[in-house]
């Protein structure tokens, strides 16, 4: 709206700035949440409403600055102005709703205690953001995107993914495979995960495809057999191999910056993803060619 209000100057409706007036509740909220007992509550409730209304009427003035510039009221002296005028609409335009949904979210979650409002969004600037937990006892709640990052011998990355939606691991398996065999021709002969991508079901297929070996443990298991299975030398070598790769997605963020993604969207979140991948896999190409020039 500032940009606006520069750009066709004292036409149509005057612009007021509520930056300060909300800066002063998030602080009255901060400090409200950090106390305990049903006065804090009501307190925190309090300052919610005085936000919210707030910010309903930066949404209501945001909304008559997107249809003043459609109808002409405001508009620029030159046609490059008008140009950044229009796209000044359309930003207003795509952000009033989401600011609406967020209200609708903050309503639902601090008056009635609903957390799991249709259509949540938890990012204003990337809407398809999603909350994904873990069960990290350091990290309970993270917000992105679920990657799967596969690895092959060499520590190369033969292929990548990242989902709009997270699927269960256990449905990654055969996915991983056909990857797999697309890339390098065959079936590898061995296969190593974490648990959740354990099933009956993607064991018995992997041994279809011609997988010799699988290294994915079954902790609920209480066959004595698989047990035994499982703590054959060349299964425990296989775990520690991808207890290591851990490593690989450590290093991807550290060095690759794939701890956060500079790009917007989900097109650019993978082209973020897929250029922090191929700039790995160039340095170990190379440490693996000039290690094999020595010998």
């Amino acid at each position: 709206m500032k940009a606006i209000a520069r750009l066709a100057g004292a036409a149509g409706t005057k612009l007021r700035d509520r930056t300060r007036a909300v800066k002063f509740r998030l602080l009255e909220i901060g400090r409200a949440s950090r106390s305990r007992g049903e006065e804090a509550k009501e307190k925190l409730k309090h300052v919610y409403r005085k936000l919210l209304s707030t910010t309903g009427r930066v949404v209501a003035q945001a909304r008559r600055f997107a249809h003043e510039v459609s109808s002409g009221i405001k508009c620029a002296a030159w046609p490059l102005g008008q140009v950044l005028l229009e796209a000044r609409r359309q930003s207003l335009e795509t952000m009033i709703p989401r600011v609406r949904q967020v209200m609708r979210q903050a309503r639902e979650r601090i008056f009635k205690g609903n957390t799991r409002v249709a259509g949540k969004l938890v990012s204003l600037f990337e809407p398809h953001t999603e909350v994904i937990r873990k069960g990290k006892a350091a990290k309970p709640t993270e917000f992105g995107k679920m990657v799967k990052i596969q690895e092959a011998e060499r520590q190369i990355v033969i292929d990548y993914e990242v989902y709009e939606e997270r699927p269960s691991d256990s449905a990654l398996l055969i996915p991983a495979l056909e990857a797999h065999e697309q890339q390098l021709g065959r079936a590898p002969r061995l296969v190593t995960a974490d648990a959740a991508f354990f099933s009956s079901s993607n064991e018995a297929a992997a041994h279809a495809r011609g997988v010799k070996r699988i290294a994915i443990p079954n902790r609920s298991t209480k066959s004595a057999e698989r047990k035994k299975l499982q703590k054959k030398r060349w299964f425990r070598n296989a775990q520690k191999w991808r207890t290591g790769s851990e490593g690989r997605i450590s290093l991807l963020k550290r060095r690759h910056g794939l701890n956060r993604c500079r790009y917007k969207g989900q097109c650019g979140m993978k082209r973020w993803v897929g250029l922090g991948v191929i700039g790995d896999n160039l340095i170990n190409i190379g440490r693996t060619l000039a290690a094999s020039a020595k010998t």
